[in-house]
């Protein structure tokens, strides 16, 4: 006969359903854009949170003023609850026959490749594992130009604001890094200011000069290039001012914000295909890239 405390054990498991919705939690870092995410009311959420936190006997989640984050508990939950779904959903794609197969070649600027690949990449190959991601990174232009020749299927890309609202799937906002020591061209008096931008068609590089522009102020492009580490190592050396998507700015580059330089606009994301009528494997990592983008 088992003793009590074998029985426990065996009749507490972790349920996938549970799992799930604190990964979901955990990616969004609200209630409310996890419910939207998983389609569920915020109270469900909550009960199935408290199910979880009866289950292991710990504390999982923790109130903020801006959501919630995880306790310690809850980050090793994690990454036990990460492991077991990739496994599960592997099982279940394989048996059933539902996940997809083939290769699809897609497109990305480098900021956003940064920001949003890794964990878009491993989530979908989950779903789908026997699907492959073939990634091309390159400014929005050159997207277009590669989508145009049918040299990759589809690409994330920007838009300026105003410009095909109704596809974007979120926005970010521009915004001015540079290192501390650049302090004192700010307010250095008719010197000209130095940039580092990417290529000029592109969405920073107009903004920043055209901003400058209406301000009045003097600027001169000092260096470019054309991907964001170029970018960012510019920055870092203290030589000149950069412009990128606020999600992308590295943690040891600062935000230069205040009345120093001029506002920049927010440019908007989107996918856009290569055809009218894209494959099955792109549509569906079209999807992927929609449903999570909007809650991340």
């Amino acid at each position: 006969m088992k003793d009590r405390s074998e029985a426990n054990t065996l009749s507490s498991s972790l349920e996938i359903d549970l799992l799930r919705s604190l990964v979901a939690i955990a990616q969004a870092g609200s209630l409310s854009r996890a419910s939207q995410r998983l389609a569920r009311t915020q109270s469900a959420l909550s009960q199935q949170m408290k199910r979880l936190e009866a289950t292991v006997e710990q504390p999982l989640l923790e109130r903020t003023g801006r959501g919630v984050v995880l306790t310690g508990p809850g980050e090793r939950l994690l990454a036990h609850a990460e492991r077991i779904l990739r496994a599960h959903d592997e099982a279940m794609a394989d048996m059933s026959g539902r996940g997809l197969n083939g290769t699809i070649r897609f497109g990305c600027p480098d900021d956003y490749a940064a920001a949003f690949l890794p964990h878009l990449l491993r989530t979908f190959a989950v779903m789908h594992p026997h699907a492959s991601v073939e990634v091309i990174c390159e400014p929005t232009p050159r997207l277009l130009e590669q989508l145009s020749r049918h040299a990759v299927d589809l690409a994330l890309i920007s838009l300026p604001e105003g410009v095909d609202e109704p596809n974007v799937i979120r926005r970010e906002p521009l915004v001015w890094i540079g290192s501390p020591g650049l302090d004192a061209m700010l307010s250095a008096p008719g010197q000209p200011l130095p940039l580092a931008l990417s290529d000029p068609d592109t969405l920073d590089h107009i903004a920043a000069c055209e901003a400058l522009a209406k301000a009045g102020r003097a600027y001169r492009i000092a260096y470019a290039s054309s991907n964001l580490a170029g970018l960012t190592a510019l920055a870092r050396s203290g030589q000149a001012f950069a412009v990128m998507t606020q999600t992308a700015v590295p943690a040891d580059l600062r935000i230069v914000t205040g009345d120093t330089l001029p506002a920049l606009p927010t440019v908007g994301i989107t996918v856009k295909f290569d055809r009218a009528r894209p494959g099955h494997l792109s549509v569906a990592f079209a999807e992927h890239i929609r449903q999570t983008l909007a809650v991340m």
